[in-house]
């Protein structure tokens, strides 16, 4: 999202894998957005730009510059004149940059552009860990990383000019997995946050525990510097040794070895594993107390991959900032978008783009039911300290801990809801009700439930399990044992690969048991 200087609120929309490639409404994929009665609420509501019809995808970058803007559409990011008076352009876009890369896990292209007109986008990584494998387990790092000449960095362009066309030589700054957020601060450095990478545990569970699985690596808030290197895919940030380590693809050893990451360049500020970080704003307006300026709201998308422990995020932070360094520890400013749910498949909300406004106000955005909320300060007190959220009534705790609980400790219903589902031939209920807790995480770590959802229905990662839809066999027990067995290296309709059995150990019995549960699953009566 960006806010014009009379206060039009401009959004960019994106149809795809990562959405299920729902339905898209007529017109183009940005959207304007106008209060005109000062009320609060938008009243004029109008869509420009690509459409479906036209080829068009959509995108996430969005930046208003210039009397103009900018926005990411398929491999490209266009410009938008607006004439005077104009809530939405009329005109055509000019193409800025084209053929940014589309292939792979992270093909978003957030951006910023600076007064003065340079264009930073982030081109996210096209693996997890440049593994040879992508997502599977025991797969050695490609060495050298080969993709981090065209992928996970920030590269740099010219928001002035028009027609220009990626290449690895315009890179700025490399080993950032997948920057979402970038903002500016007041003497102009450059804040991007970086989704750290998944599996730890998955793919290498003789190294790390269930509970370092979920709880490693950190989120991460760096400033950006030219030519520095962030870490990716040889390091991680190791939260509870404040640490970048050497990761297991590359002679890592769960944490204690170090190696090149020694010579990388370690966050300004960290934050729980798997919280996905969609969006991030320097805080550079006025009407908020004293507190909040120059500090950093992020917009938590939420965790998909932290089973067998609760699901996180699903909220806004705020992280105090001074002199480019993080001066305390971050606050959850906003909360309960998820209801009482924290599950990608089942949260009511979850917070996805923010932007600030010319008054001061917050926007927050949601990608589940594309819902906007704006955030204002009645307090009246300048001097005011940061006040967390309250904590939302009903819902798991959104961060693990020593006793960290399975799913349903957040899904109340999740394993307990098998008395209804059909029983393969030659199965009990007890042997669904024991797979329904293998897949749960209630059993062996089972890590099925992060990946395709506490109720089956999939996730931007993995497909929907109630349809009775089978990809790699033909819905048959066996067929769908097999699958679970051997695993999925390469997907596909969906960007996640599955390690064999989850990337977990099952004993035979607990492999036929979760087999019958998802056979269940996919047979059951609508």
């Amino acid at each position: 999202m960006a806010v014009a200087p009379d206060g039009t609120l401009y959004v960019n929309t994106w149809s795809g894998i990562y959405y299920n490639n729902g339905p898209v409404p007529a017109g183009g994929f940005v959207v304007a957005l106008k209060d005109t009665h000062a009320d609060g609420r938008a009243d004029v509501i109008e869509r420009f730009g690509e459409t479906v019809a036209s080829g068009g995808h959509g995108g996430t970058g969005l930046v208003f510059y210039n009397g103009m803007i900018y926005a990411e559409i398929n491999d490209r990011i266009v410009r938008y004149p607006l004439a005077p008076n104009e809530v939405a352009p009329k005109g055509a876009g000019e193409t800025v940059v084209s053929g940014l890369p589309t292939t792979g896990d992270h093909p978003m292209h957030p951006f910023l552009i600076t007064p003065k007109g340079d264009l930073f986008v982030d081109l996210g990584s096209a693996t997890n860990d440049c593994e040879k494998q992508n997502r599977f387990p025991h797969s050695p790092g490609n060495d050298p990383c080969t993709e981090k000449m065209t992928r996970a960095g920030i590269w740099r362009y010219d928001a002035n000019k028009t027609d220009q066309h990626f290449s690895p030589a315009e890179r700025f700054a490399s080993g950032i997995r997948n920057s979402e957020g970038l903002s500016l601060d007041a003497a102009g450095r450059i804040f991007a946050t970086q989704h750290g990478r998944d599996q730890l545990r998955e793919d290498w569970p003789e190294l790390y525990s269930a509970q370092q699985g979920q709880a490693l690596p950190a989120e991460e808030l760096v400033e950006l510097r030219q030519g520095a290197d962030y870490g990716w895919p040889e390091c991680y940030f190791d939260n509870a040794q404040k640490k970048l380590a050497l990761g297991p693809e590359y002679g890592g050893d769960g944490g204690k070895k170090i190696g090149v990451c020694a010579e990388r360049q370690e966050p300004v500020a960290f934050f729980p594993a798997h919280w996905a970080p969609n969006d991030m704003k320097i805080y550079l307006g006025n009407t908020f107390p004293k507190a909040y300026q120059g500090g950093a709201f992020i917009a938590f998308h939420g965790s998909w991959n932290r089973a067998p422990g609760p699901q996180g995020g699903y909220n806004i932070v705020f992280q105090p900032l001074a002199d480019g360094k993080a001066t305390g520890a971050y606050t959850v400013f906003a909360d309960g978008f998820a209801g009482t749910v924290k599950d990608p498949g089942r949260a009511a909300f979850r917070p996805s783009g923010l932007a600030v406004a010319p008054d001061g106000a917050l926007f927050i955005s949601d990608d589940v039911h594309g819902r906007i909320w704006r955030v204002t300060y009645q307090g009246g007190n300048p001097e005011a300290a940061v006040a967390a959220a309250p904590a939302p009534a009903g819902v798991a705790p959104a961060t693990s801990s020593a006793d960290a609980r399975p799913p349903e400790g957040v899904h109340p219903d999740a394993g307990k809801a098998t008395a209804a589902l059909p029983v393969p031939k030659g199965f009990t209920p007890e042997q669904v009700a024991l797979g329904s807790r293998v897949f749960h995480g209630e059993v062996a770590d089972g890590t099925c439930g992060g990946c395709h959802g506490a109720d089956g229905k999939g996730s931007p990662v993995a497909p929907d399990l109630t349809t009775g839809k089978w990809l790699w066999s033909d819905g048959s027990l066996q067929g769908l044992e097999t699958t679970i067995k051997n695993g999925v290296p390469e997907p596909k309709a969906h960007p996640g690969a599955m390690p064999p059995m989850g990337g977990v150990v099952l004993s035979q019995a607990d492999l036929d048991a979760v087999s019958a549960y998802v056979w269940a699953l996919g047979h059951k009566t609508p």
